[in-house]
């Protein structure tokens, strides 16, 4: 574990060398968020019938849902991880004395992280001082909060277990713009990010709340509104829990059958 944690701590640091990247990516976020929120603010004053989400509460989800996309974007990617497949040279990967999928996790992890911490802060203290009813409102308590941290945190670890299967599936396909496409696509639908879960027909509801996706973003933001209760909030941090510790015994078996068959060539 202590090499997992020194390879998250160096690229931690590597990752917050980019500031003048992150300031673009805030202003850019920032100028998405108000976009978004005007968009739904239409819907909602039009809608014939009362949404199953406030408009406050949405307007909360936008904000986070912008200040922490690095947790949440499935279209987050390293092209040095796709170069080392589609190169061939995945072979000096191999000659590492680590594991190869502790190795590329703790590395995703930390790129994710660094993203954050450099993006989030900025979003959400101005969004804190918006005017009405643009502004980004607190939780309705602290327990709320601390339950928003951790399913923060944990859909984090889960979304880095899913693009681990973004990666692996290159050594079939070759294709990383493929695979981004599915996993990008499919992926932020189910998560909430396009359109709130909520706010979907009653049967993608039902898909979504089968797949984890939604458990990387969805539920954490609706915890912190409050529009989902305490008690199941802490009912979906097992589930959480269950989602990561399978798919990342599926991943690390996955990763390791693909890596018995890779062949490499040249000289």
């Amino acid at each position: 574990m202590k090499v997992y944690a020194s390879i998250l701590k160096i690229r931690l640091l590597i990752g917050m060398q980019y500031r003048s990247a992150a300031w673009a990516g805030v202003a850019t976020q920032f100028f998405w968020g108000f976009i978004s929120i005007m968009v739904f603010e239409a819907f909602y004053e039009f809608a014939a019938v009362t949404p199953p989400i406030s408009l406050r509460e949405l307007i909360t989800y936008i904000w986070l849902q912008q200040a922490f996309l690095a947790f949440i974007m499935l279209w987050f990617r390293d092209n040095e991880l796709f170069d080392l497949i589609t190169s061939g040279n995945i072979a000096y990967e191999l000659c590492r004395p680590t594991d190869l999928y502790g190795f590329w996790y703790a590395k995703l992890l930390a790129q994710r992280l660094s993203s954050a911490l450099l993006r989030c802060y900025p979003i959400l203290i101005l969004a804190f001082f918006l005017p009405k009813p643009y502004n980004l409102t607190l939780p309705p308590n602290v327990s709320t909060f601390i339950l928003f941290v951790v399913t923060l945190l944990l859909g984090l670890l889960l979304l880095v277990a899913i693009s681990m299967f973004l990666y692996i599936s290159v050594f079939i396909t070759l294709s990383p713009m493929g695979s981004l496409l599915v996993f990008g696509v499919l992926g932020e639908f189910f998560a909430g990010l396009i359109i709130p879960i909520p706010l979907m027909p009653l049967w993608l509801q039902k898909i979504a709340y089968v797949l984890p996706f939604r458990w990387t973003a969805d539920f954490p933001f609706r915890v912190y509104s409050g529009h989902i209760t305490q008690n199941d909030a802490v009912i979906g941090v097992f589930i959480q829990l269950g989602y990561l510790l399978g798919l990342l015994w599926l991943g690390k078996l996955a990763l390791n059958s693909v890596l018995k068959r890779v062949v490499v060539q040249g000289g």
